[in-house]
Formats: structure tokens, sequence, C-alpha cells
């Protein structure tokens, strides 16, 4: 039997009924059982399974410490007499000093704890999202430490038969299981009515009185695991529409998840790289945190950052420059010649990994851009846009902008422009620049 663990401390403290869904997960048990493993003799033991414990440094009122402590048992105390959070994030406000803890800095759940905004005044993030988020962040851990697995360096490169249209992936293995860990973590939040997957035909209704809703690409990337090029996980959160109950579950459960943009509530992703980076805006700018793998806490390293207004590097496949409209390749001779609004030359810079493109472009400015209908509005376009934005950024289609779009159907792609504000906007002015002619090339 293939046991997966994460290379921490293994003073760590474990989490049985969580590992235990792991283990029973179907799909990951039909991958595990591919797998042909050859044991070689050590000295040394492998270190053991662990799922990152909230780290305490003051007396909780959360979670005390009691023998056979796991993280289910706070899914229960989320119901009926729920944390309080805020309590928690206060006092150790009052002995760290600044929102930071007495090891002096500031931890994901210490921040939304505080509000979510750096100490902005107005920022209201309530307990419940504060729980979604541990939840979350917790099932991220997960997929980072599957990410980084050696044994799983074959399995991004199996597919797995699908009946589905052309709206859709073939997805892989660890598509599958990153969206069951997701699901797991989202069902014992208690928050969640509703998830929409990237990996899934339909939504899927958690619970009638959760309050929010949750649109997913549990793994993007995943076709280029097997050459260790970062991936990324990609979400979304929405308030539960209320006036929407009285329909049957399939129907509400789609419309839920089919909310324009602009009315998410927070958003952000997850780069599974040389290091683990989720960044979030909970809608009050952008911030970054980094998994700490010494003390298994996301760690905030990025405090309200901000897009440059204008960069000096576009990101977009530049094999497919014959296929362009005639204003983007102008767009592209007329940057990269420096003869753009910004008189210096452009530099190309092309991962082929969304979440990876577009996180160097957050700290570094420029556009990163996909011409043709591919990315997902719901599930990749919105949560994206969302961040962007918060960022002082402009998200795009080349005519429209993102969050104003409203969604008609689950799988709807279209063309995205992520980035600076005066980059995008000089691109859209060069008016045709999306890609109608052989949109549906495979990648």
């Amino acid at each position: 039997m293939l046991w997966l663990w994460n290379p921490l401390p293994s003073s760590l403290e474990t989490y049985p009924d969580e590992t235990r869904e792991f283990r029973e997960c179907s799909e990951f048990r039909k991958i595990m059982q591919s797998l042909t493993l050859t044991l070689y003799p050590t000295s040394v033991s492998p270190p053991s399974l662990d799922l990152y414990p909230l780290r305490q440094t003051v007396p909780s009122v959360l979670f005390p410490p009691t023998a056979g402590y796991n993280r289910r048992g706070m899914a229960s105390r989320s119901h009926g007499n729920s944390a309080n959070f805020k309590s928690l994030a206060a006092r150790q406000t009052s002995i760290g000093g600044g929102g930071d803890d007495d090891d002096g800095y500031c931890t994901l759940i210490d921040f939304a704890g505080n509000g979510g905004g750096g100490g902005r005044e107005g920022t209201n993030v309530g307990d419940d999202l504060v729980v979604l988020l541990y939840h979350l962040q917790h099932a991220c851990k997960r997929i980072a430490s599957l990410v980084a697995s050696p044994f799983n360096s074959s399995l991004g490169k199996l597919s797995l038969n699908s009946s589905t249209g052309s709206d859709r992936d073939a997805p892989k293995p660890l598509d599958i299981v990153s969206n069951d860990i997701i699901l797991s973590s989202l069902r014992n939040s208690g928050k969640v009515a509703v998830m929409a997957s990237e990996e899934d035909d339909t939504p899927t209704w958690i619970k009638d009185d959760g309050p929010y809703v949750v649109v997913v690409d549990p793994l993007d990337g995943s076709r280029n695991i097997d050459a260790s090029i970062p991936t990324g996980t990609i979400f979304g959160i929405y308030n539960r529409l209320v006036e929407l109950d009285h329909l049957p579950v399939e129907e509400k459960a789609e419309l839920n998840s089919l909310q324009r943009g602009n009315r998410l509530v927070a958003s952000g992703y997850v780069l599974y790289s040389s290091a683990t980076i989720l960044c979030v805006t909970l809608g009050s700018g952008t911030h970054a945190f980094t998994l700490d793998h010494s003390t298994g806490e996301f760690v905030l390293t990025h405090q309200n950052i901000k897009i440059p207004t204008r960069g000096q590097i576009y990101s977009v496949n530049d094999a497919r420059y014959f296929d362009w409209p005639e204003g983007l390749r102008k767009y592209i001779d007329t940057v990269r010649q420096g003869k753009g609004q910004n008189p210096k030359k452009y530099s190309a810079r092309y991962i082929c990994s969304l979440v990876a493109d577009l996180h160097r472009t957050l700290l570094y400015g420029g556009v990163a851009m996909n011409p043709r209908d591919h990315l997902r509005l719901v599930y990749e376009g919105n949560p994206l846009a969302f961040l962007v934005e918060q960022a002082g950024g402009k998200a795009s289609d080349g005519k429209r902008e993102i969050l104003s779009i409203q969604p008609v159907k689950l799988h709807q792609r279209l063309p995205l422009f992520l980035g600076s504000v005066e980059d995008v906007t000089e691109l859209e002015g060069y008016g045709d620049v999306q890609q109608t002619v052989n949109p549906g090339y495979e990648v």
C-alpha cells in the first residue's frame, strides 16, 4: 500500500478522520493500485502524514488542547455555537502586536480574523467566511503535498475516459483527486451550499443553509505535471442567493453558480511551484501568503499587492501568431519593438500555466493573455479578474470587462486578458484582438 506524506516535522499533529477520507477516496485508490513501486532498504523511516493544524500561540477559545483533537472537531464546533475567530485574532494582536503573533508574522487565519484588509476601516469578514477559508487552505495544503509527491510523476500523463462534451477538457487522475479533496473540505466546513467545479458537469449541492457558493478549478495546468511545471488551484466565493431557496435543487445549484463576477465575496489562487503561495482578495486589496513548511502555516508575505500601471512583459503563446487577428498581431509587433505607448521594448514570458503566468504579471506588470475562447468564465475568468482588479489591474475579454459578463452556462469559455491597466487598455485599443481562427486546437 502506498502512502503519501508531507515533508514536515513529525511532531506536527495529524488529523485521523481526514486522513482516512483521503485514503478511502475511490479515484485515489484506483490510481495508487495502478502504480508499481520498488522498495529499497533504508535505515531512515519515512515521515508520517502531517496535515497542518492551526498553530496556536495563545490559549485558544477555539481549540482547547484535548486528547484526540482533529480537524473534524472544528467542523462540529462551526455549527450553532460557532467559534469566534475575530476574538482569537484580537487576542493574538494584543500579545504579538500589529496583528502578528509572537513569532513576528501573520498567518492567513490571523489576517482574515482581523478583517482581511490590512486593518482598513469598512472591511467586514464574517466568522463564516474565516471558517470556510480555513478549510479551503487546508485542502490546498493537501493538494500541494500530492503534487510534490515523487510517486505521482506519472499521473499527469494519464487521462481518464470521459464522455463529456467539447466544453470540458479530458480529466486526469490528479484533477479528480484534487477535486475530491476540495469537496471533502468544503463539506466539513459546514459553510458551503453548493460547489461548482471545472471537473464536474453539474454543481454539487452540499448544504441547504450553507451561506456560500464556491466555484473552483481544482488543479489548473495538470497536463504539465510530469514536467514539474507550476500548477495551481483557482477559487471564487459568492453569497448563496436565498431568493432561490424555493427552487428544485438542480436549478438553484446552477443559478447560484452562474452569478456575475462583480458579486464575488472573495477569490484567489494557490500556486504550487518552488514555493506554495496562496493569493487572495476578500474584497479589500490583494494579498499573498507563502506556505511555511516548518509550521504548516500560510504566512503573509505580500500585503496589498499593487500591479504596476504598466509593465514590460507580455505572456501569450506566440506559436499561434498566424492564427491571431490583425489587431492582436499589430499590438504584439508594436510593443516588442518599443513603438507602443511605452517606449521600452517588451519581453515575452510564457509558462503555459495560467496561475504562474498571472502571478508573475501581478508582481511585475504587463499583460497575460489567451486570445481564443478557451478559459472558463465561471472557474477562471471571474475569480482571477476580481483578484486583478483588487490589485489595481484590469481584466477584459478584449471588448468587455470580465466581471460585467453574465455567465449563461457553467463551462462557458472566453478570451482573457489580465494585467496592468495601461497595457490592457492599450491592447483593447487595437480593436480586433480576439482569436476566432482555429480556436479549438489541442494543447
